[in-house]
């Protein structure tokens, strides 16, 4: 027999008080339910962010939990948000990307002003835009072929912007890191470190 949790509680728009009984596993489902994250969505989180390609079948077996149970929490991620979407992330020289620059954009208008933002997230060599404080007003990632085609986007796509100033330009040299996985909780790190034993 299942264990079976009693909760008292008061329903104020009538005078009574109702006894309900819960199982555990209801107990669980309600947690899951309620709260954005708990620890098994988190290791599920962690697998996923180093590897997006993973099966179900294979983060149930890490887990062990049942693949079902893992499709289920991974749709329920997907509808609140936390996981955004699914991506491939391509060798920058391979595709004739390889100068990395940072631009600050510094505009006419005042910087709450999403317009150029808008028209800076337009452009197909830009990976990120930025509002930021201070006196730029947008800080713009972007991925070119060599220094003659950033040239060419600061003057032909970003310098033909209505309202844009002047912008700031700093080529990287060398990349050390270079990431989009989020900061997880301590235990969820460990859920990654054991997937990743898991592999060998």
């Amino acid at each position: 027999m299942s264990d079976v949790k009693s909760l008292y509680f008061a329903d104020w728009c009538w005078p009574t008080v109702r006894y309900i009984e819960w199982s555990i596993d209801d107990c669980a489902e309600i947690r899951h339910t309620c709260c954005m994250n708990d620890e098994i969505d988190g290791k599920i989180l962690a697998i996923l962010q180093e590897d997006a390609r993973v099966s179900n079948a294979e983060i149930a077996r890490r887990l062990g939990m049942a693949p079902s149970a893992i499709l289920e929490r991974i749709r329920k991620l997907e509808a609140r948000g936390t996981v955004l979407s699914y991506e491939t992330r391509l060798n920058p020289h391979a595709v004739s990307a390889g100068l990395l620059a940072f631009i600050f954009v510094r505009t006419e208008s005042l910087c709450g002003n999403m317009e150029v933002g808008e028209a800076l997230a337009r452009i197909a060599e830009v990976q990120e835009v930025h509002n930021v404080a201070g006196e730029d007003c947008y800080l713009v990632k972007a991925r070119v072929a060599d220094p003659q085609a950033l040239g060419r986007l600061l003057r032909e796509r970003i310098g033909t912007i209505p309202q844009v100033r002047s912008t700031r330009s700093t080529i990287v040299l060398d990349t050390l890191k270079e990431t989009t996985r989020l900061p997880l909780t301590e235990s969820v790190t460990e859920a990654e470190s054991e997937s990743r034993n898991g592999k060998q």
